[in-house]
């Protein structure tokens, strides 16, 4: 008995579309993905960036995001990131002491400040930060919030700066020590810490959060975002994407967001 012809154009789709699924695959693997490590405080910035990247690339980005300090940790453990992008020079030394990082590919990104902040109903006004100004008067019963400071780079920072200014010791038990600098700008934004210390830019990011004073730039040492193609890297286009981070497109979005671009040179 013949078959109908309803059958066979059912036969010839079923064929036709498992051709197509067996071979997307194979086409998607054209361009791999790129996996990106970066600091927390570059989310917004980079995603805008990642996006003007893969509409010219046809790359796609993926970002994970977290402390420095414990991406760098993960790429101690095998992560198979493509590049990383720390908050501070001694995260980028430690993995490429590790070896760690491609020779010839590491170069310092962006630069950015460090800011007091609080909750955006502040009634106090400015402060002025300089040598021994109360923060802890400031602060009364409640609880400064910053990046926990034996590892994340902003938590670091302002524990030097604390220290340079000669107010740390008044400080150090009124702490809300957080994983990452976002998760701490979340807890002033939240209005669970009455201030908190965060990159310019993490504050410009949320609404909710008010800038009351700058930290003196030579009172910690200067902030600095490196980057590095990642020497496990097998993905052709990582080259291409540290060059365009660089560029002039990318630099544009970058200082649209707060951050200030750095030469590109070898640190």
């Amino acid at each position: 008995m013949g078959r109908s012809p309803f059958f066979t154009a059912a036969r010839l789709a079923f064929v036709l579309a498992a051709a197509l699924a067996f071979t997307a695959p194979a086409q998607a693997q054209d361009k791999p993905p790129l996996l990106v490590f970066a600091a927390a405080s570059l989310k917004n910035a980079l995603d805008e960036v990642n996006a003007a990247w893969t509409k010219q690339s046809g790359v796609e980005v993926r970002a994970s995001y977290a402390a420095s300090s414990a991406l760098a940790k993960q790429l101690e453990e095998g992560a198979p990131a493509d590049l990383f992008l720390s908050a501070d020079i001694p995260w980028m030394d430690h993995i490429e002491k590790k070896n760690l990082v491609r020779a010839g590919t590491r170069g310092n990104l962006l630069g950015n400040s460090l800011v007091l902040i609080a909750p955006k109903d502040w009634k106090k006004g400015q402060v002025k930060i300089g040598p021994n100004f109360d923060l802890a008067g400031l602060l009364g019963d409640g609880r400064l919030s910053v990046g926990a400071v034996a590892s994340v780079p902003a938590g670091r920072y302002a524990k030097a700066s604390l220290e340079k200014l000669g107010i740390w010791p008044s400080v150090e038990k009124k702490l809300a020590e957080a994983e990452n600098v976002r998760a701490a700008m979340a807890f002033v934004s939240r209005g669970e810490a009455p201030l908190g210390i965060v990159y310019s830019t993490d504050a410009a990011a949320d609404p909710n959060v008010i800038v009351i004073g700058t930290f003196p730039g030579d009172s910690h040492p200067p902030i600095i975002y490196p980057v590095g193609v990642m020497a496990a890297s097998k993905n052709p286009a990582a080259e291409s994407y540290r060059k365009y981070l660089a560029g002039p497109d990318a630099r544009k979005t970058f200082i649209k967001h707060g951050f200030t671009v750095q030469s590109g040179s070898s640190s």
